[in-house]
């Protein structure tokens, strides 16, 4: 398996399922407008998606929380790249970055357990601080697997 996750050669012959190759261009998509959102967006989204109530933070907090958000999404757009030149360039290295993504979406939920935010509702990433996990590690499993005996390549 491990050689699936780091391939000799780092080409863009994807031998996974291609539901996989799929939903990571689904995710590549979904995490490049996140990153923008964050970086773009007046409150960072933190208030207007995350329902972090910032109108009742002082000027300075709300900024403060505001700045972090936009930090974030330049992250997120920095991951976003990586991922894109993955589906464009290089796929057999999404096995890798399904892991990745295990990682990180994982990371968040154990995060958010332990440094819960206030928030007046319930966030897109709350949920999918649950739901993302389990999802990437079936899709691991799926790019792991060998596909049919055709390859999925451009």
């Amino acid at each position: 398996m491990i050689k699936k996750i780091l391939p000799a050669v780092i080409d863009n012959n994807y031998k996974g399922h291609k539901i996989a190759l799929w939903f990571f261009y689904l995710i590549t998509l979904a995490t490049i407008i996140r990153s923008c959102i964050h970086i773009f967006k007046d409150d960072g989204g933190a208030q207007s998606i995350a329902t972090i109530p910032l109108d009742s933070y002082t000027d300075a907090g709300a900024a403060t929380v505001i700045m972090i958000f936009a930090y974030w999404g330049l992250s997120q757009l920095m991951f976003g790249i990586i991922q894109l030149i993955v589906a464009i360039k290089y796929k057999s290295l999404i096995p890798l970055m399904y892991l990745m993504l295990l990682i990180e979406w994982g990371g968040r939920f154990v995060i958010s357990v332990f440094k819960p935010i206030e928030t007046t509702g319930q966030a897109p990433g709350g949920i999918g601080n649950m739901i993302m996990p389990a999802v990437c590690l079936l899709l691991f499993f799926l790019s792991v697997r060998m596909a049919k005996p055709q390859n999925y390549k451009s």
